[in-house]
């Protein structure tokens, strides 16, 4: 189980957090599996939104996820996408039709960051992984704090920024976009909408994210939770 002492050499922010979380008192969550209602832009030009669907696994110890999306351009053409972080690596397949592959991403240490930096920022659904021993935690203010996680040899850093009450309101990452040999790392945001609880832990339900491109932020995704289950 969860306890006030199992937390108190956490930052104050995080503490807070996971106080206001509610899982103290609640056994460690090891696995988690979700499914999200998803709007998506492509590309930052794009005036509508793509309507999609996702289910997501995730283990905490050892660190991992694996992410497939279902959408439909223009109602016509089938995609399927899936996002995998495993064994301290990041993963993309992107596939029409199901079975045309669009792009095949692997064993790039740009994606491999990028991922954990993603599984980093995604821990919000699961606050008991703020103690998992690969990350460390830095005070900055009294709301905000920065994370660092290590695994396997790929290395990650994100903002978390919380309101008073402990609630997550937002994280931010210099990230890689792309994998291409030039690309640098560009300002990715992940912005709480609203806040629920759901089986007894508070937790983010909607949510936007963001890059900041040189004419201004493109925000790329709108996400709602329908279904998060934990240990099962």
């Amino acid at each position: 189980m969860i306890t006030k002492q199992l937390i108190h050499k956490l930052p104050n922010s995080v503490q807070k957090w996971l106080l206001n979380s509610g899982i103290i008192g609640k056994e460690f969550i090891r696995s988690v599996f979700l499914q999200q209602d998803l709007q998506l832009k492509m590309k930052p030009q794009q005036k509508e939104w793509y309507n999609a669907r996702a289910k997501q696994y995730f283990t905490i110890e050892p660190p991992a996820f694996n992410w497939s999306l279902h959408l439909k351009i223009k109602s016509l053409i089938p995609i399927v996408g899936k996002d995998k972080f495993e064994n301290g690596q990041g993963e993309m397949r992107i596939n029409m039709f199901s079975i045309i592959p669009l792009v095949n991403l692997k064993d790039n240490s740009k994606l491999n960051q990028a991922t954990l930096q993603r599984f980093l920022a995604e821990i919000v659904w699961f606050p008991s992984a703020a103690l998992s021993p690969f990350i460390s935690w830095e005070q900055i203010t009294d709301t905000t704090v920065k994370a660092t996680m290590s695994y396997l040899g790929t290395k990650g850093s994100g903002t978390f920024y919380f309101n008073k009450n402990g609630d997550f309101e937002k994280f931010e990452a210099m990230r890689y976009m792309d994998v291409e040999e030039n690309s640098e790392r560009k300002l990715w945001t992940i912005t709480t909408i609203k806040t629920e609880e759901r089986n007894g832990i508070r937790i983010p339900v909607e949510l936007n994210a963001d890059w900041k491109l040189e004419n201004g932020n493109w925000t790329w995704l709108k996400l709602k939770i329908n279904e998060i289950n934990y240990n099962a």
